[in-house]
Formats: structure tokens, C-alpha cells, sequence
């Protein structure tokens, strides 16, 4: 087995045991890349069977909609059950005060929409696609991090996992979630895409995009969400997206990368994580994603 190969195995057998524990799993999808990689994990674990759990995706309602087509046809194609749940029918029903500022990202308010959705169809496990080398905080997580019963979570209270053994046991209430890629570099993913010849949005490919400049040099999209300046300059620029979230705090890379291969080149020789290169919402502050993570963030 090569170095794929092991990652595949251990990817595909902690889908099984999520199967083989939890009573109400769900898998997270946002049409990402990484999503989109357990989806096709999903099949070899569980075909010619349907999947054991619906696919969930929190709509921020600033999606690239070049994702949400994409979604939507892997959904069809598949014929397995996705469950949409929208932050703005949260914003409504909770009176939650909607993201302001010139770059207006609701991940925030993404954390209310999931609990209810998990507390609405009584999920005890949630699949997700985060990677120890995206994030700092996200290297602090366990295969199967808990959440206790407000859906917050510790990282000083992390289980062990010896020799692959993973504990599922909760209590009512409590859900876990569960990163199966946890092992996986971006490079990884980009390689598993290549082999398997997985299919993603256009969006990671290089493409002439209407962008702003940020004061920090970042490449944001112009959408109807940003509030922008008199002073800000609309250009053209050839980009892709190396990671995938809203639209109002994901910035783009100059690229001329549009195959599989160029991108595979551009990532061995850069220097900076993916969502320390193009996440606004990562640089809040310096513990920005672990206190949103404590609140019950994804």
C-alpha cells in the first residue's frame, strides 16, 4: 500500500465505525473540495448501499454559487438525501443581528443553524472534512472530538485514541464530530483528487474574476455583500480558490494553475497554509477559530 492507499483505509474505516456506533449521523457537506473527497470516501465504504446518513449543508446564503451547482448535481446523480438549513431563517427566528462591515461574513452566526439542525434531527455524530494542517486549533481535535450537551467544545478535554480505537460513547445530548481526512495534508487531497479523478466546482481552477484589493493584499470576489469604498479599485484578475467558504471572507490566489497537476506544483512550492492564505474570518484574531470552535463552530 502506498501513502494514499493508507489514508483511503483509515478514512474509509472510520466511516464504518461511525456507521457502526452512532444511532442519527449526518455528513457535512458544503461542496468543497474536502466535502466532496468524503462523499466519494462514502461510496466506498457503503456502495452498492445507500449512504448511513443524510448529507447536511448550513447555507450561509453567501455560497459561490458555482459550489451550490455543484452540490446540487452530485446530490442527483447520487440520489442520496440532502438536508439544507438556512442562517437566514435562523437570523429571522432568533432576531440575531445580521454580519455588518465591508466584508460581512456570517460563520459566526453558522454555529446557531448547526446546534439547531443537530437538536431538529437529534444528530449524535456530524462528519466532517477538517485537516490538522488547515488551522492550529483544528490540530488540537481528536478523530472524534466531542461536544457536550450546548455543543460546546473543550480541547483540554480530548480523548485518547490509542492504536486507531476510537470511543463513540456519549451521553444523551452530546454530539461528536468526526474527521475522518484529520490525517490528510492539502497536498494529500489534491493528489487522492488526482488518482481518483474526482470531479470539483470550477472554482478551484484558474479563471478571470472581478476583484478588490484588501489593505492586506488579498483578492476578495466583488459580490453584492461587500460594502465597498470609494477608493477601492474593481480589477480583473486570472484566480482560483484554494479553499471554499463564503463569499464575503474567502479571498482568491493569482493562479494560472487550471488542471489538477498545476495545482499539485503551485502547493509544493508555497509556503502558507490554504485558510492562512485566503480565510479573513481566520484572522480575527490570534485564537479566532478556537473560540468560535468552543461555541460549537464546525
Amino acid at each position: 500500500m502506498n501513502y494514499l492507499d493508507r489514508l483511503e483505509a483509515e478514512a474509509i474505516y472510520i466511516l464504518r465505525e461511525v456507521a457502526g456506533q452512532f444511532d442519527k449521523p449526518a455528513l457535512l457537506f458544503s461542496g468543497g473540495k474536502d466535502s466532496i473527497c468524503l462523499v466519494h470516501l462514502a461510496l466506498k465504504a457503503f456502495r452498492p448501499g445507500k449512504f448511513p446518513f443524510p448529507l447536511v449543508h448550513i447555507d450561509t446564503g453567501h455560497n459561490f454559487q458555482e459550489t451550490l451547482d455543484f452540490r446540487d448535481a452530485l446530490v442527483e446523480e447520487l440520489k442520496e438525501t440532502l438536508i439544507i438549513r438556512k442562517v437566514e431563517d435562523t437570523i429571522k427566528s432568533k432576531g440575531l443581528t445580521d454580519a455588518k462591515g465591508k466584508f460581512p461574513s456570517r460563520n459566526p452566526l453558522q454555529t446557531y443553524t448547526l446546534l439547531d439542525t443537530i437538536e431538529e434531527f437529534e444528530f449524535d455524530a456530524c462528519i466532517g472534512g477538517a485537516r490538522r494542517d488547515e488551522e492550529k486549533a483544528r490540530a488540537k481535535e481528536r478523530i472524534f472530538s466531542v461536544r457536550n450537551e450546548f455543543g460546546e467544545w473543550d480541547p483540554k478535554k480530548q480523548r485518547p485514541e490509542p492504536w486507531n480505537l476510537y470511543n463513540g460513547r456519549i451521553d444523551k445530548g452530546e454530539n461528536v464530530r468526526v474527521f475522518p481526512i484529520s490525517n490528510w495534508t492539502e497536498l494529500d487531497v489534491w493528489h487522492y483528487i488526482k488518482r481518483e479523478n474526482i470531479a470539483l466546482p470550477s472554482i478551484y481552477f484558474s479563471h478571470d474574476r472581478l476583484c478588490v484589493r484588501t489593505e492586506t493584499g488579498q483578492l476578495m470576489n466583488v459580490n453584492p455583500f461587500l460594502e465597498l469604498d470609494e477608493y477601492d479599485e474593481i480589477i480583473t484578475k486570472r484566480v482560483r480558490y484554494r479553499t471554499v467558504g463564503d463569499m464575503t471572507c474567502t479571498a482568491a490566489v493569482e493562479s494560472d494553475a487550471s488542471n489538477v497537476d498545476q495545482i499539485i506544483e503551485e502547493i509544493v512550492s508555497t509556503k502558507i497554509s490554504e485558510r492562512g492564505a485566503t480565510r479573513m474570518d481566520d484572522r480575527i484574531s490570534e485564537a479566532g477559530m478556537e473560540d468560535r470552535k468552543k461555541c460549537g463552530y464546525f
